[in-house]
């Protein structure tokens, strides 16, 4: 699959927003934190992908009814679901001047119903290509890994089943999926409003 820029400007790909904030303090330490000894930018990149995924629980899997959507709340509270997360490992590269986009699947939520939800994950730029990382959290089944020789994601997409792999790069956040998590106050109202597409 070609993976296409929303915004062709790549700088667009490291700023800060009100999601991906990371010019607050929460992101800045915790990124100087993870850069200590690193030998490079894609040690880096490993480093804060691997904390995002293994430090930072997914709240389904946890039972933390608590939602965040902030990069520097997810970090500071140590929750959020797959959306959240992303926003989270987006701030602390973009921190590091590593270009970071948000893109997006359409997974099926409910097996007996064949409802749909919209999973988050990002994507990292190196060696002039962007590379899909998943840092939602492993558990029995699912196996994400950083990788830039063949994607490594927590979720392989089955076209049989109405699911797809979304294309775009968003520098931001999707409307849609910014709007539900911030109108949500706890993940079961949550995983009501979550969209089924984009």
């Amino acid at each position: 699959m070609e993976l296409i820029q929303h915004t062709p400007d790549l700088s667009a790909y490291l700023a800060a927003d009100e999601a991906i904030d990371h010019d607050h303090p929460v992101v800045r330490e915790t990124a100087a934190r993870l850069a200590e000894g690193v030998a490079d930018s894609y040690a880096y990149a490993r480093a804060a992908y691997e904390f995002v995924r293994d430090a930072i629980p997914h709240s389904q899997d946890a039972g933390d009814l608590r939602v965040t959507w902030r990069a520097s709340d997810v970090l500071r509270l140590r929750t959020g679901i797959c959306h959240a997360k992303a926003h989270a490992l987006a701030a602390l590269l973009r921190a590091e001047d590593i270009p970071t986009a948000l893109c997006y699947q359409r997974l099926t939520h409910d097996e007996e119903t064949g409802g749909h939800v919209v999973h988050g994950l990002v994507a990292v730029r190196f060696n002039g290509a962007w590379h899909r990382q998943d840092p939602r959290g492993n558990k029995p089944g699912i196996d994400a890994q950083f990788s830039l020789a063949g994607e490594r994601l927590a979720f392989p997409v089955d076209s049989q089943a109405n699911e797809m792999d979304y294309p775009v790069l968003y520098a931001e956040p999707h409307p849609v999926v910014l709007s539900a998590l911030r109108a949500a106050p706890d993940r079961p109202w949550l995983w009501k409003a979550l969209p089924t597409a984009l």
